[in-house]
């Protein structure tokens, strides 16, 4: 399997591209995608914040390839719609079934955002992937033995609340708290990860905070 992170972050927007014909998250220019327009055979997207969800970007890639297909949860319908999605052109997943696009399988694995949110289980050429960004946690999810695997981690937990720590006691604001409520913590992946992953699995961290927004690491 091939991919790319084309980007992710809260600040620059997130997008994965597997194999070149499944977009996952399109938070980002059509610019930014421009090379995969004719490949491209579906679109998910997991929730309707901004940095997953761009409308111009879901608007231009609906007006150049009138038959790519969209998907997402029931929330996400009539985001395509008002995006110029045509109906017959979006799929509303739900959770415990599995979705045949003959080259790839999807199966919807429901996350824990501030708003619906999904993840994916994906079958691409006898290869197991899973996917799942903006989740406050995960321990209820099971992916045993997969090749990849492209998991949030967000922060430190120590970092984040020690900068929490500081503001309350300044009398101000501590976003921090709410990230760390509805964002999973590098200490949160890492340990999920090691409880699934198998011998030869491979792992990509991603919506790190960093100065770039965009740090990848494999193992």
């Amino acid at each position: 399997m091939t991919y790319d992170v084309i980007s992710t972050g809260s600040k620059n927007g997130n997008c994965l591209i597997l194999n070149n014909i499944l977009a996952l998250d399109i938070g980002v220019t059509a610019k930014a995608v421009s090379p995969y327009i004719k490949t491209l055979r579906l679109v998910f997207c997991g929730h309707e914040h901004g940095d997953h969800f761009k409308r111009s970007t879901i608007r231009k890639l609906a007006q150049e390839r009138p038959g790519l297909r969209f998907c997402g949860g029931p929330w996400m319908a009539e985001k395509f719609l008002d995006a110029g999605v045509q109906a017959r052109n979006i799929d509303v997943l739900e959770p415990g079934r599995a979705y045949n696009y003959g080259a790839f399988q999807i199966e919807p694995v429901p996350l824990h955002h501030d708003v619906p949110n999904y993840g994916l289980k994906i079958y691409m050429g006898g290869e197991k992937i899973f996917y799942a960004v903006d989740t406050g946690f995960i321990d209820d999810v099971e992916a045993q033995d997969y090749q990849y695997y492209f998991l949030e981690a967000n922060h430190h937990t120590a970092d984040i609340e020690a900068r929490a720590a500081e503001k309350l006691a300044k009398g101000e604001f501590a976003y921090e708290m709410r990230a760390a409520a509805t964002h999973l913590s590098y200490e949160q992946a890492m340990d999920w990860l090691y409880k699934n992953m198998g011998p030869a699995s491979q792992y990509v961290l991603l919506h790190q905070h960093t100065d770039t927004e965009k740090r990848i690491d494999n193992a």
